[in-house]
This record gives C-alpha cells, structure tokens and sequence, in this order.
C-alpha cells in the first residue's frame, strides 16, 4: 500500500525525530554527529529553516523545525539520505541508516511550543547520559545560553519566546528547564507527549493559510493548490511570458536558459512536481531537467534579482485560479 503524503503548514513548527536502525549508536562518534549536523546546516540555509531545538542522542536525533516554503518532507528526505550515503561511503558499507522515514508532529499550541524546546533540551538529563544540560556537547541548549558563536538554532526567535530581553529570556529558559525536570511528559517518548497524542504519525489537515499564524503573531505560508505538471508548466509559461515550445525547445539564449532554471528549481522545491513528468513534457532526460533545477536553486541564494522573479512567480501561481495574474 502506497504512504500517504505528508501534509505540511508552511511557516509551521514541527517536532521532528528519529532512530538508526537496529539501535545503532552512530551519533556516539563525534566526526558523523558533527557531519548531521553539517548537513542540517545546508539544508536550512537553503530550505528557508529555522531551527528552534535539537538534540543528537547516540542513536537518534530530535529538531524543532519552522518550515519555509520548502516542504519538510524534501528537506528530510534530504537530510537523511545524505547522511546514510555519507556513512555509507565513509565507511565502506552499505543498507539503510535510519529505522524508519523520519516522524514528525506539528505543534499548534505556543504552551506546547515552550515545552517542545525544554524537552529537547533536556533529554539528554532524563536519558541519564548528563545531570546538566549544557554538559551535553551534542544539543542546543549551550546556544541558547549564548555560549556558541555560530549557532544551529535561531537564538532570538526562541528567546523572544520567553522574554523581551536577551538576560530576561535566558532567565526564564533556565526556570522552564528546571520546572520541567518533575513534568509527567518529560521522559515519554514522542507518541506519549502533550503535542502528539496518541498516534505515532497522523498527518495533519491545514486550516486556511489565512488563518495560521506563528507563535509571534506573524501571517503564515501560501496556499499552493495541487496541479499536474501539464497545467503547472502552462501557467508558469503564461505568467513569465513565454511559451511551451520556447521552454521546449533548442535555445540556449540567456533568458531561456534562467526562465527554465526559474521553472524547473520552483516545481521541485516548493510544487512537489519531480523532474521526471517535467522532462517528458519537453522531451528531455531527468537527469536534465535536475541540472536546471539545481542551478536554479543556486541563482535564488546568489542572486537577488533572481530571487524576487522566483518568489513573484511563486506567488502568483499560489493565486491564479481560471485567470492567471500577470508579473
């Protein structure tokens, strides 16, 4: 039986976790923690993250993640097969790293929130591996208390969750971990807890985009409705003023050459169209159509022109409807 997608709300936090396989302890090497989390790194930087907790214990990892535009699912599935391939080819074997596709739980409560970071924090205490959570090297608990320069986690949007100054947030992380030592869900496993319930993985139904809001107060994430990739290819075409044969055809002409890296990066990233459906609609190989998508993922971070022309047609993809806005 085929999985059921993941659903996921743009500008949403999610509790994101999971196992190597076999109850293997590959975190308990320093060299292939640090390279996860190198990984991690890329993909925020890139996917638009932001990264609010984590913890790599020696034989799994726990992130509180707010998703961008980029669905988590790509950004996962990125993170983890990279690794395992990376494992995989540092050590000469092969077979999967991980127990399962990761699990992950969106957290609609800001109390869940707050709890959500202390938990991560400090699993390594209730595992028993530390009596101070800032003894564990591996977590980013030490980032929060201002004691790494080049931080995973978004220090001030975690600490404007606890206070309006730097002094008085930290002061009150402190008072939530500790608090948080006698709570009934500090030692579940992330099925027990307040923000999962019951089931282990159930995918969630997003309410409106209109109506999500971040735990500051701020308007999340598009609505992007699903569509083949016939009609998504079409639309976009009509939006940036060129046609299908155009895209299709033998040109090599700048403005050809950035309106496919601009078509090709869009689908994959944030459409959920592969590049296999859009290679056959142009007659053209996968492997193609990936070169195009790459390098247009390369153009937004590089260039800032570029950058807008992508999110404009973002945009206005999200709204077109029967009539298509024009850029």
């Amino acid at each position: 039986m085929p999985r059921r997608p993941r659903l996921c709300v743009e500008g949403g936090v999610y509790h994101v976790y999971n196992r190597f396989a076999r109850g293997a302890e590959l975190f308990a090497d320093p060299e292939e923690a640090i390279a996860f989390l190198d990984i991690v790194r890329t993909a925020r930087d890139r996917d638009g993250l932001a990264v609010y907790a984590w913890t790599l214990m020696s034989n799994h990892y726990h992130l509180a993640l707010r998703v961008g535009p980029v669905p988590l699912a790509r950004t996962m599935g990125y993170v983890q097969a990279r690794f395992g391939h990376g494992y995989n080819r540092r050590h000469s074997s092969s077979g999967p790293r991980w127990q399962s596709r990761y699990k992950a739980r969106l957290v609609e409560d800001a109390r869940h929130l707050d709890q959500l970071i202390v938990y991560v924090h400090l699993n390594p205490v209730v595992a028993g591996v530390v009596e101070d959570p800032a003894e564990h090297v591996f977590s980013g608990h030490r980032e929060l208390l201002g004691k790494v320069k080049h931080p995973l986690i978004d220090v001030d949007s975690v600490l404007a969750m606890f206070g309006d100054s730097a002094g008085t947030a930290r002061r009150a992380y402190v008072r939530a971990l500790k608090g948080a030592r006698q709570a009934e869900w500090r030692g579940e496993k992330p099925g027990g807890l307040p923000w999962w319930g019951r089931e282990a993985d159930r995918p969630v139904s997003p309410a409106p985009p209109t109506a999500w809001i971040d735990e500051l107060g701020v308007s999340t994430g598009l609505e992007r409705p699903r569509m083949d990739a016939v009609t998504y290819l079409s639309r976009c075409c009509q939006l940036v003023g060129t046609t299908g044969a155009a895209f299709a055809g033998a040109g090599k002409g700048r403005d050809i050459s950035r309106t496919r890296y601009l078509i090709a990066a869009l689908a994959i990233e944030r459409w959920g169209i592969t590049a296999k459906p859009l290679a056959e609609l142009v007659s053209r190989l996968p492997e193609a159509v990936s070169r195009w998508a790459s390098r247009g993922a390369a153009m937004r971070r590089q260039s800032r022109e570029f950058s807008e022309q992508y999110e404009r047609l973002d945009r206005a993809l999200a709204a077109a409807r029967e009539d298509h806005e024009e850029l």
